[in-house]
């Protein structure tokens, strides 16, 4: 299901350009502040001294705007310190970092502190977060870093460790070992990227756990859940998802278990509505002559948990076996940790939120590969912040992009043809921009099919077409998150989708993402470019002669690839692709050979066979056209021509 933007093109060409060595990646973040972490840490070991961040320094600024700013009586007796300058023989992380070392402080960050807590269920995405080799003892320079994704790139976040203290104890995130700081810090970290701690206040577990993950968000409410809930729950976990749920604060406005005349955000049997916890386990357990579906969940305080049925000390437990107890790591502390039955979770919660690492993680035990598309837009007043539907006369001055959906899923039931995508839209910036009085907006999208007689024009829509169109599909509702996600299925065909704000003339940056399933589009696309190859008569069929041409030719780079594959392993990686490319005949600049590892090869920079394949015939194509329409006048410019049709 391939997916062609319109509109940003040469946006996009540039970006996809300045990324060419592999910036904003996993293995090469781009620097927050133009920070190099390993130069400034061997300065600092070299001069024997401890780094001062002046990006972010230890004033009133870095803590906040307004309820932590200058005039506020909250921020006049904090002080900043180093963990030695608190404890004797502070560490970075004690005994591994675990779902007990977030405590929350003195800041409305629940939301955050929740999804780190999902964080350390996966060792993997967590040391992509927090990297290892930091520590108080060897090496240490007072500097520390953090990587998040950050709107489609990963940046590396330099910090000091100095941190805001009350009394010689933290005023923020803690551990509940005293002498334990990576919780501490990484808090700081977050905070640098959006301004100040205090921009940290109230969010969305979803926002934090994309920003630990660059995966892509679900949101479950209670009352219209699958009835499947338990299982996509408990996959969702085996693959490493994070999950968050929380109570609406109305939920419980008129209900008797609010405690009265007391915390007015407790309920007596010890939940939190307006609360953000996290779910860190899912299991199945043997109860008296019956199984039973439990959840384990930890409020991010530390401390205030649940107290009926499957509580710490209720009297469920005494029924199983001291090997299923130790199975289900059930232990009686007020650490904010807690099981309760599957039923209840359902009953007390109204909504879950499910981060993937892959959109396809919830339906099916298959692994399917699915591919992303990143798109940046921007909405300009007056000129492309057109609102929603119930602005015609502007509404179609939006951004709009295109999606081509053209295999169907192999999953489709009473012989509905349809094809899953995922589209995910999500505001920039507007955290950072609070303390400029910048809100979130309230955003949403519409998909809409393009008719078969305009199929492949990419001009901008007009303020007719959506007159008479109505929409194929829509988000749920236009609300004013981040982010707004919605899963889809759509009859093979093109669609455009138009991502924007509720009201018109409202400015700010967006991205848009389309996470789609990729079954066999590369074959479909190699055999289509092979067929163009070698068919002269311009039929869309091969003659014998034909035929044996290009079986000629693929016999050749069949050759080619297996004396370049490792072991035999059916992928070569992008560094023999370029003596592959030369033995198959053609002969390019650098700029080509990086086009070619961006277009064709995967995260891990391996060149799969369908991939190599697609590429010569590419390569062989744009050299048998470049032939007839360049002379030798322009071969300067010909390599130049090249490089955009590798992008196409």
């Amino acid at each position: 299901m391939p997916y062609t933007p319109s509109g940003f093109f040469c946006d996009r060409l540039i970006r996809e350009r300045e990324r060419r060595d592999g910036e904003g990646s996993l293995s090469k973040p781009l620097r927050f502040s133009g920070q190099d972490f390993t130069a400034l840490k061997q300065e600092c070991l070299t001069k024997k001294c401890l780094f001062e961040d002046d990006t972010f320094p230890a004033s009133v600024e870095s803590l906040g705007y307004k309820e932590l700013g200058h005039k506020s009586n909250k921020v006049k007796n904090i002080v900043w310190k180093r963990p030695k300058e608190i404890c004797e023989n502070p560490q970075f992380i004690v005994g591994g970092a675990s779902r007990t070392d977030i405590c929350q402080g003195d800041l409305g960050d629940c939301w955050l502190l929740a999804a780190i807590a999902c964080l350390t269920l996966n060792e993997k995405l967590l040391y992509r977060v927090v990297p290892q080799d930091q520590s108080y003892s060897e090496g240490y320079g007072g500097i520390f870093h953090f990587q998040f994704w950050r709107y489609g790139d990963w940046v590396d976040v330099v910090i000091d460790d100095r941190i805001p203290t009350f009394n010689n104890q933290l005023v923020f995130t803690k551990s509940a070992e005293r002498n334990e700081f990576w919780s501490a810090l990484l808090e700081k970290a977050y905070a640098k990227l959006h301004g100040s701690y205090e921009a940290l206040k109230g969010g969305n577990t979803t926002e934090a756990m994309e920003d630990f993950t660059g995966g892509v968000t679900e949101f479950y409410e209670m009352k219209e859940a699958p009835k499947e809930l338990y299982k996509i729950m408990k996959k969702a976990l085996e693959r490493g998802s994070m999950m968050g749920c929380s109570i609406d604060v109305m939920l419980f406005l008129m209900s008797p278990l609010t405690i009265r005349n007391c915390d007015p955000t407790r309920t007596v049997t010890g939940l939190v509505k307006g609360h953000a916890y996290s779910v860190t386990a899912v299991e199945e357990s043997q109860h008296k002559a019956s199984k039973v579906r439990l959840v384990r969940l930890r409020n991010p305080w530390g401390q205030v948990e649940w107290n009926g049925p499957w509580s710490d000390n209720s009297k469920e437990w005494v029924s199983l076996s001291k090997g299923e107890k130790d199975q289900l790591q059930h232990q009686s502390a007020e650490d904010g940790e807690f099981w309760m039955s599957f039923e209840d979770f359902k009953k007390n919660y109204t909504k879950i939120e499910i981060c993937n690492l892959t959109p396809d993680a919830l339906e099916d035990d298959k692994i399917h590969k699915w591919t992303v598309s990143v798109n940046e837009g921007r909405w300009v007043r007056g000129c492309s912040a057109g609102g929603c539907r119930n602005y015609p006369d502007t509404f179609w001055t939006n951004p709009q992009f295109r999606l081509c959906l053209l295999e169907e899923d192999d999953d489709s039931e009473d012989n509905e043809v349809a094809c899953s995508f995922v589209v995910s839209l999500m505001q920039k910036n507007r955290r950072k921009e609070r303390k400029l009085g910048a809100n979130l907006f309230t955003i949403g999208f519409a998909i809409y099919e393009v008719s078969l007689s305009m199929h492949g024009n990419k001009q901008h829509m007009q303020k007719d077409f959506f007159l008479f169109n109505s929409s194929k599909a829509r988000c749920k509702s236009y609300i004013n998150l981040r982010e707004v996600t919605q899963r889809f299925r759509l009859s093979p065909g093109e669609y455009v989708i138009i991502p924007s704000t509720y009201e018109p003339h409202q400015e700010g940056e967006f991205i848009l993402r389309v996470f789609s399933e990729k079954r066999n589009t590369s074959d479909l696309e190699c055999c289509r470019s092979m067929i163009a190859l070698v068919d002269m008569d311009g039929t869309g069929r091969l003659s014998l002669q034909e035929f044996r041409h290009l079986w000629n030719k693929i016999k050749q780079w069949q050759g080619i690839f297996r004396h370049y594959s490792s072991d035999q392993a059916g992928i070569i990686n992008s560094y023999e692709m370029r003596n592959a490319i030369n033995d198959a005949g053609f002969r390019l600049n650098n700029q080509l050979y990086d086009i070619i590892t961006m277009r064709y090869a995967n995260e891990g920079m391996n060149i799969d066979f369908d991939s190599f394949i697609s590429c010569l015939v590419r390569l062989e194509a744009m050299f048998s056209k470049s032939r007839t329409l360049f002379t030798l006048v322009f071969c300067l410019v010909r390599l130049e021509w090249l490089q955009l049709t590798m992008y196409a």
